[in-house]
């Protein structure tokens, strides 16, 4: 497996959020905290509905911007597996 990750968090008003990071962990506990991304520092608690992992920086930021393209809806069907 990879070292490169996508993750989506299901915010606190159950909106969805995705990112990119190599240590999934401690980029949850830094939206936890207030610490990530402005998107969520209001929108706290989140959850990590979903993660996928890549073997280089790029495949895994690719993926990430196909899935900030997604509906909502198709966001769900994704973190619903």
């Amino acid at each position: 497996m990879g070292d490169h990750y996508v993750y989506v968090l299901r915010c606190a008003d159950d909106t969805l959020y995705t990112g990119y990071t190599t240590d999934v962990a401690r980029r949850v506990e830094e939206h936890d905290a207030g610490e990530g991304a402005k998107y969520t520092r209001g929108r706290t608690p989140v959850e990590l509905v979903h993660r996928e992992s890549f073997d280089s920086r790029s495949a895994a930021m690719s993926r990430e911007y196909e899935i900030k393209q997604l509906s909502r809806r198709a966001k769900e069907r994704l973190v619903e597996g």
